[in-house]
């Protein structure tokens, strides 16, 4: 199977939708070039935990838990 370049990778988050540049998606995504979330609708600390990966991680999810974790005013509600 041919691996494509990270250019030619999903230039947007999965979860949201929001823009994430290849270096982002490099660094923090899956082994396909994906990131399956971002800064847009993660934390930080959730990130590099590896939840931009794909990975579930212990911290809550600030969609889930709102208010948590830097979630101003409501950012990540529906």
């Amino acid at each position: 199977m041919m691996r494509l370049s990270y250019e030619a990778q999903p230039r947007y988050c999965d979860n949201c939708g929001a823009y994430v540049t290849s270096d982002f998606r490099r660094v923090y995504g899956d082994g396909d070039g994906v990131a399956h979330r971002c800064r847009d609708c993660d934390t930080a600390v959730r990130i590099q935990q590896g939840s931009a990966a794909g990975r579930d991680v212990r911290t809550p999810d600030p969609q889930e838990n709102p208010g948590r974790h830097g979630n101003i005013a409501g950012r990540w509600s529906e």
